[in-house]
């Protein structure tokens, strides 16, 4: 099998427009659109965790931009296509948006055999959110100080490495098989059902390994519970300026994972546009950017047009990323 990056760094995704998804007989909203009546935001995944955090973040700063409160409204289960599925039947008015993300929005258009509506079809991109990253980290145990010697390390035992992920299809899992598809490398794969416990088993030496998205391991590193050896960023992060790139040891290795704003298809250019323009702005706020970087987000903010050829950059990535591990779903 051929090796190659699958993930170049974000100013060389094509951001070409790509045509928001006609209206399903809505009348057009008139410029200026300006909402009279709250606005809800489903997420796809229980309250308190890195998606229901950002969008509760976005929301809080869209309330005072649309002059309208703006609710978040958890709707868990089935790796985010309950809430999904609800975003893709309401009625496209702006009245209804959803915190999507890489694995919502793209992924799981090739990791379910079937799903009620479809991640691109059914949905208007309203604006790139932010991205995030993951960090390798392993138990202090490891007798690995860098990408190098943990690489020495695996090719010496194959498979004697245990890695732990969020489950078949995360992107703890993604990040970790496309690791180990550009070094030539494998570990045998542990899967849990979230984050959380593979985190919990990292720290308590049940595994060796895990990829953990930054935001979601950056308290541990800090507390000396586990050992970064790199990040899976392009650059280095401006949190961690010590920390080396996985790409400095692998130069084709790169991940990133993200979340963006969607509405139903079909909704009125006018509230796309408004509401896109709000989040770009609160990207834009110091404050927002400091709260978001030190969640271990690198915050973006996009227009509609460009979120709409990221998101479909990221169906064909997904795509070759399910392939290439393996990931299936019960």
């Amino acid at each position: 099998m051929q090796r190659r990056t699958l993930l170049p760094g974000l100013a060389a995704l094509p951001w070409a427009a790509a045509a928001i998804p006609a209206a399903r007989g809505q009348p057009a909203a008139g410029p200026g659109w300006a909402p009279d009546r709250p606005i809800r935001m489903l997420v796809g995944f229980a309250a308190g965790g890195s998606t229901d955090t950002t969008a509760r973040i976005v929301a809080q700063a869209l309330t005072p931009a649309l002059g309208q409160s703006v609710v978040v409204e958890t709707r868990s289960g089935a790796g985010g296509n309950v809430a999904s599925e609800a975003g893709a039947r309401a009625t496209p008015d702006g009245y209804t948006l959803v915190m999507g993300s890489m694995g919502t929005h793209a992924v799981n258009q090739s990791l379910y055999r079937s799903l009620p509506f479809d991640v691109a079809r059914d949905f208007t991109p309203i604006s790139l959110v932010a991205l995030s990253h993951c960090l390798l980290v392993v138990h202090p145990s490891v007798p690995a100080r860098s990408v190098a010697e943990l690489l020495a390390l695996a090719r010496a035992k194959p498979g004697s490495l245990n890695a732990g992920t969020g489950g078949s299809g995360s992107s703890q899992h993604f990040a970790l098989a496309l690791f180990e598809h550009e070094a030539g490398v494998r570990f045998t794969q542990v899967h849990y059902r979230g984050g959380a416990p593979a985190m919990a088993d990292l720290v308590s030496g049940r595994v060796e390994l895990v990829f953990a998205p930054v935001v979601e391991s950056l308290q541990q590193v800090r507390a000396g519970q586990i050992r970064p050896l790199g990040i899976t960023r392009q650059e280095r992060s401006p949190q961690l300026p010590d920390l080396p790139t996985i790409r400095e040891t692998v130069p084709s290795y790169g991940f990133q994972s993200w979340l963006g704003v969607f509405a139903p298809a079909g909704t009125p250019a006018p509230v796309v546009e408004r509401i896109s323009t709000a989040i770009q702005a609160a990207m834009r706020e110091p404050a927002m950017r400091s709260r978001m970087t030190e969640l271990g987000y690198e915050p973006v903010g996009s227009t509609a047009e460009e979120f709409a050829g990221f998101q479909q950059a990221e169906i064909r990535r997904a795509a070759e990323l399910v392939r290439i591990s393996g990931a299936t779903v019960e």
